[in-house]
């Protein structure tokens, strides 16, 4: 007999994003493991889609032979709930949910409690719930009344990684990595680069630049205002390869999140042994654990600086935090183990 299932995304599944790399990655590891994949489309536009748009996710949805289980990332489920509504009873339903969509940073608390009711009732079509850390199943249960029995947690698997090389000039190299979106408090660290500028530092930042245009303009004027320019070098989005040879040769992970329901970026640093500087936000503690790294609350500019200034200056605190960092990279779990357990929530329900 066949497994078969269809996994249904938003938008471009090729997007550069964490979120978008594990579906990726589980459609390639569910089809290792001998299931048949079928990928849909739901359209452009979430989670704040139009009408068109909403109408013809739904529609494809139903398009879905019954019966067939049907994952849904819930970058789209969230906004879904008659859809989800429609397909209970007919398709089981299993909803991948990354994180809140109440919790990105920047929506407004009438918006946000727009999408906490919506989420909550789509979620509640679900005939289970996979989500990507324990931190993140703890705020369905919390505030989406989702049953603990429905909840698999599957992290996001980290490929082994060389140990990172580092520089060897005096000049210490720091990589960030992510979207340039609000979420990812690109502005907050410019902000606490700027009070230590005189130390011997380069910033390289990797990630998307279009997602959204006020946060690259915002953090291109920190930059100048700042002038920072010499110091700190903007890569835009990379490819696997580039990406891991700047890992390489970093001597320091820095990310100022303001949320992160796993945060993939901190896994890859940890599995190339690189101390990280990060945040208390979401999931983040739950992957950096306090040996291989500093976390500060988010938003906190100072703290920020006076973590940075502190590793900068201070090469034994680095290495003593990169042993811990390749010890902690070590324990991360395999995209196939994850897979495993994604296969698992899907023969529950089917």
């Amino acid at each position: 007999m066949v497994k078969r299932i269809a996994f249904a995304v938003p938008g471009d599944l090729a997007t550069p994003t964490g979120g978008y790399a594990y579906d990726r990655r589980m459609i390639a590891e569910l089809r290792t493991l001998g299931w048949q994949v079928d990928v849909l489309g739901l359209g452009e536009g979430f989670p704040r889609p139009d009408a068109a748009t909403k109408e013809s996710a739904r529609v494809a949805l139903l398009g879905i032979e019954a019966g067939v289980p049907v994952i849904v990332d819930g970058l789209a489920l969230g906004v879904l709930p008659e859809a989800a509504n429609e397909l209970r009873g007919r398709n089981p339903l299993i909803a991948l949910v990354h994180h809140p969509l109440a919790l990105e940073t920047g929506v407004s608390p009438d918006e946000a409690q727009a999408l906490q009711k919506s989420e909550t009732e789509a979620l509640a079509a679900a005939q289970g719930v996979i989500v990507t850390s324990p931190s993140t199943a703890q705020l369905l249960l919390d505030g989406y009344d989702v049953p603990g029995e429905l909840i698999t947690v599957a992290l996001p698997g980290t490929d082994r990684g060389e140990a990172a090389k580092g520089s060897s000039d005096g000049i210490v190299r720091l990589l960030s990595v992510g979207a340039v979106v609000p979420r990812k408090g690109f502005d907050i660290l410019i902000e606490a680069l700027a009070a230590i500028a005189d130390l011997p530092w380069r910033l390289t930042l990797a990630g998307d630049r279009t997602r959204d245009a006020a946060a690259t303009a915002q953090l291109d004027d920190a930059i100048m205002s700042n002038r920072l320019a010499s110091k700190v070098e903007l890569l835009g989005a990379l490819p696997p390869d580039r990406l891991m040879a700047l890992y390489g040769a970093a001597d320091i992970f820095v990310l100022a999140s303001r949320f992160e329901g796993y945060g993939m970026a901190y896994a890859e640093a940890l599995a190339h042994g690189l101390p990280v500087i990060g945040t208390t936000a979401g999931a983040i503690p739950d992957t950096v654990p306090p040996n291989a790294g500093v976390l500060v609350e988010p938003n906190d500019v100072k703290a920020l600086s006076r973590a940075l200034r502190m590793l900068i200056e201070n090469p034994e605190e680095r290495r003593w935090l990169a042993s811990g960092a390749r010890e902690a990279g070590e324990q991360l779990p395999s995209w196939a183990a994850q897979a495993g357990l994604v296969a698992g929530a899907i023969e529950a329900v089917a």
